[in-house]
């Protein structure tokens, strides 16, 4: 595994970790504590598959898990939740080609989450409401089984 490090002058630091099987993970700790976690594409490591991001107290509870020591808040609240990751292919006939991704209202009908949106221009994570889907992308989404088969069944429009 390496490691590297580079300043990020009135921001914070960049971590970049290249694992033993080659995948590249970022992590940008802001000077007010936020975190930002990236993951990038296996056979593109500059191409940022998607973000997420943690306040201070979420990134100190990851670090916990990741390396266990004395933090009593660990275990108060556990929760098992069943989430899958699919991705979703958009067709030319999906009632939402060259519409914005909010038209969908996909967690509000689902409980599911787009978190990315794969195009042929590259990644885009985290899109807002405003982004415009086109046929051809594909959606990452994140949920329930339950509620990425009915997203999919939407996108398509079936």
């Amino acid at each position: 595994m390496t490691t590297k490090s580079t300043k990020l002058p009135g921001l914070g630091k960049q971590y970049d970790i290249t694992t033993r099987n080659g995948r590249h993970i970022s992590v940008v700790a802001h000077q007010d504590g936020r975190r930002f976690l990236g993951f990038y594409d296996e056979d593109d490591p500059d191409a940022c598959q998607g973000t997420v991001q943690l306040d201070r107290e979420e990134a100190e509870s990851l670090a916990e898990i990741l390396a266990p020591g004395e933090n009593p808040r660990l275990g108060t609240c556990e929760m098992e939740i069943d989430l899958v990751t699919a991705r979703i292919p958009m067709s030319g006939q999906s009632p939402y080609s060259g519409e914005p991704l909010g038209a969908t209202r996909a967690r509000t009908r689902t409980g599911a989450s787009i978190v990315a949106v794969l195009r042929r221009t590259g990644a885009v994570p985290s899109p807002g409401p405003d982004f415009r889907l086109e046929a051809g992308d594909t959606l990452v989404a994140v949920g329930t089984r339950e509620g990425v088969d009915e997203l999919t069944r939407i996108i398509s429009g079936t």
